[in-house]
């Protein structure tokens, strides 16, 4: 099995180098060096003029994929934002009247004054009897200072009596 084995990594090694020798000969021809100065010169000026071509091509390849990965990068932003995933501020309360909330929606629209208190009704308390035996009371304070010493214990046990 061994040798098997072996004897087929020569054939695919012997394979690939057809393959490397026929890609050469096709795209890439034989460089003929040649003579004089002059020609050597040619020479180099177009090899010089291929190398600029590539350098301009791979420079330009370098910028629109720079571009495009930026352009993903703002995809992948917005399609997170998109899904929510980001964090919400906290909402402040804000106080405002009916008259300024309906101008800041409506803008110059809105022109009907909004007093929510002008319809309602007026209601008039009566007094009670409770209420007015509260107030004739007064403050506790008073009785207290009226009722210190001897002359107030005597008011006590005679409005008892």
């Amino acid at each position: 099995m061994l040798q098997i084995a072996a004897t087929e990594q020569e054939k695919e090694k012997s394979r690939r180098e057809a393959e490397k020798q026929n890609y050469l000969s096709e795209h890439c021809p034989p460089l003929h060096i040649p003579g004089s100065m002059s020609e050597v010169q040619e020479l180099c000026k177009q090899l010089h003029a291929k190398i600029d071509a590539a350098e301009e091509e791979k420079y330009d390849m370098e910028v629109r994929v720079q571009k495009t990965s930026k352009e993903l990068e703002d995809m992948n932003q917005k399609l997170f934002d998109l899904r929510g995933k980001f964090k919400r501020p906290p909402l402040r309360r804000v106080r405002m009247s009916a008259d300024a909330m309906l101008k800041a929606l409506l803008g110059s629209k809105h022109k009907v004054c909004m007093d929510l208190r002008a319809n309602l009704k007026q209601v008039k308390k009566e007094d009670t009897e409770k209420e007015r035996d509260l107030r004739d009371v007064g403050d506790w304070r008073k009785n207290i200072e009226e009722k210190s010493g001897m002359e107030g214990r005597k008011k006590m046990f005679e409005s008892e009596s």
